[in-house]
């Protein structure tokens, strides 16, 4: 096995780890600070992907179909916030589930109705569609490598918001104490709605990047979002930090599982047994590796700290 391969596989596990952080992080701090359990999440997923696509289609310009797919999801996680989930907050989990499943399935509806069942394909944008030479022997396409730049960019700013911004002061007081923070005068509706805004068109820039690499089609972040649940669990919930250590492990695990399982199986128990074995065992890593993380560290990884 080259180890310029298992480098290559590394770099796919870091570039698909920092897209289900991007997922990951919202997901995390509307949990987090709202108590609100949002499956639609992967739904806002596919909604910035979708919208990039058609921009594409439109303008020809990869930055605009960015710019017009982060605006408009932003804008209709908020718009989704005020009409469907502000009544949620105070009811149990069990609705909150029922009712952000309701708007999946509104959602893939919604998106077949505008753009039909079939899947849509899109490129790489041309400036992006080569290869970087990382070491001899080793090219990496430069539109992964891009991606795993953005991620880390994205969770370097997260960083510095949460952490050094009034606006992370108050994200973080509303998540310990929501009922102080609301009688110190701060508007916390307001406050959930950016925040919940926010998340959205982190999730839509995961889509938007996903595009050219994956399918999109109807339906496309119901898969993903089990994964992030995943990460969720693994890093702690309400933990940005957690949710980047997370995702990066779930996509090593992941990336590498698929990648090399089978043939190190196939050395043992022989091609035929591996070939039935290792794609099932290698889907399954990330939830042996959830439940080993659980029983030694019940909350999680990095578990975000409460007052």
């Amino acid at each position: 096995m080259s180890w310029l391969l298992v480098l290559e596989q590394c770099l796919n596990g870091l570039q698909f780890g920092v897209m289900l952080f991007l997922m990951a992080a919202g997901l995390t701090l509307v949990f987090g600070i709202m108590n609100l359990v949002n499956l639609a999440h992967g739904s806002l997923y596919m909604v910035g992907a979708y919208f990039a696509t058609a921009a594409f289609g439109w303008t020809g310009s990869f930055v605009l179909s960015v710019v017009f797919s982060l605006l408009a999801t932003l804008a209709v996680g908020m718009v989704v916030e005020v009409v469907a989930l502000r009544t949620l907050y105070e009811r149990d989990h069990l609705d909150q589930v029922l009712a952000t499943f309701g708007l999946i399935l509104f959602f893939n509806e919604a998106v077949a109705m505008v753009w039909g069942r079939t899947a849509l394909f899109t490129t790489v944008p041309k400036a992006l569609s080569g290869h970087l030479q990382l070491l001899p022997g080793l090219r990496y396409p430069a539109y992964r490598a891009v991606i795993i730049l953005v991620g880390l960019a994205v969770a370097l700013l997260l960083y510095v918001v949460v952490s050094r911004t009034r606006l992370g002061m108050l994200i973080r007081a509303g998540a310990s104490n929501r009922t102080m923070v609301a009688a110190l005068g701060v508007n916390v509706r307001l406050l959930y709605t950016i925040v919940f805004g926010v998340g959205a068109a982190l999730a839509g820039l995961g889509g938007l990047m996903a595009g050219p690499i994956y399918t999109v089609q109807p339906g496309m972040g119901d898969d993903i979002l089990i994964q992030v649940l995943v990460v969720i669990v693994i890093g702690g919930i309400g933990s940005i930090r957690g949710a980047l250590v997370g995702a990066v492990v779930v996509g090593m695990v992941d990336t590498l599982g698929r990648a090399f399982l089978k043939p190190m199986l196939s050395t043992t128990i022989g091609p035929a047994a591996a070939n039935d074995a290792g794609p099932a065992l290698a889907s399954m890593l990330i939830y042996i590796l959830m439940a080993a993380v659980l029983s030694f560290r019940p909350q999680g990884l990095f578990p975000a700290a409460r007052g």
